[in-house]
């Protein structure tokens, strides 16, 4: 497999601009069925989960062991309740317009930016990051300039916020009386009730020709066919939602959780359900998962239900959201 450095994440922020299976067996479960709160238009629609024990992880044979996606594991969640969907633009520039907030992107006046994106004359400036030179260091690239100077929000507002760092997440979060999902609990709800499927509705990336997620067609990074109709973000509830009645699970743009990142998960001697496990108590990087509309099989394929990626908490880009739980 390739290396971890792909196309899932430009990496930190570390020097600046400057700084060059098989599926296995799949166990459908029943848990009562989610009830949807709309408790403001600040929240959007919010999905009530009574939680209950899931399979998590995988020993997919297409998968990355050295990102510990397994072992299989049984765990067992508390109930909680999460946002239909990822948070968007116009959600967080009433976060914005609220408290002023200034992003880390905005502090540091520049941030990554698809090249392919890119008008000549900025991608010839910007600098690249050696391992992953499709990404571009843009100055003026902020969630409200999504490809730098020049570009903007107009046609946008239901498209998921980017360019925000995990900072900016836990803040959004904590504004609106929320936080973020722990690994646990965002793979819980992202399965929608579908034990050890590859993807949140099943095993084929692409039943009976349909394109259920906004990831890369084509030869990456040259060329994108966009069969699924998008090259960069999808409006929300663009493709079918879950089992749940979340959308965009996977695809659109990676989303951060709570956890930290780590390669060694808790497992009880006895066989017994981990109770609502979290990420290790120490370590630099968060967990982001989900995959993003430039995941492609021959570089990234993070894109399954179980997949995992990781980035420094002031980082962010093109192609990284969030969505909260309550």
């Amino acid at each position: 497999m390739h290396d971890h450095a792909s196309c899932c994440a430009p990496g930190g922020r570390a020097g600046g601009p400057s700084a060059t299976t098989s599926s296995g067996t799949r166990h459908e479960h029943a848990p009562q069925s989610p009830g949807r709160l709309d408790r403001s238009p600040d929240r959007g629609e919010v999905i009530e989960l009574p939680g209950g024990e899931f399979w998590m992880g995988t020993e997919d044979a297409d998968g990355f062991p050295e990102d510990a996606e397994g072992p299989v594991r049984r765990v067992r969640l508390d109930g909680f309740a999460i946002g239909a969907t990822a948070v968007t633009n116009d959600q967080f520039a009433r976060f914005v317009t609220a408290t002023g907030r200034r992003t880390e992107a905005e502090s540091f006046g520049w941030s990554f930016v698809f090249a392919g994106f890119l008008p000549a004359a900025i991608r010839k400036i910007s600098p690249r990051p050696e391992a992953t030179p499709w990404w571009c260091g843009v100055e003026g690239a902020t969630w409200e300039h999504p490809e730098g100077p020049g570009s903007g929000l107009d046609g946008r507002g239901d498209h998921p916020v980017v360019h925000v760092s995990w900072n900016d997440a836990l803040a959004y979060a904590d504004w609106i009386g929320g936080r973020l999902p722990t690994e646990a609990e965002w793979e819980y709800a992202a399965r929608g009730g579908l034990d050890q499927a590859r993807y949140p509705w099943g095993d084929e990336l692409t039943p009976d020709g349909r394109h259920l997620c906004n990831i890369w067609q084509g030869r990456f990074p040259v060329r994108n066919d966009a069969e699924d109709g998008y090259r960069g973000t999808a409006p929300v509830r663009s493709f079918p939602p879950n089992g749940f009645g979340l959308y965009e699970v996977v695809g659109n743009v990676w989303e951060w959780t709570a956890d930290r990142w780590g390669t060694e998960h808790h497992l009880n001697s006895d066989g017994s359900p981990v109770r609502d496990p979290v990420g290790p108590d120490h370590g630099a990087q968060r967990v982001m998962r989900g995959g993003s509309y430039l995941c492609h099989r021959s570089y990234c394929n993070r894109y399954r239900v179980a997949a995992r990626s990781r980035n420094d908490p002031n980082s962010g880009g093109g192609n990284n959201g969030f969505r909260v739980v309550f």
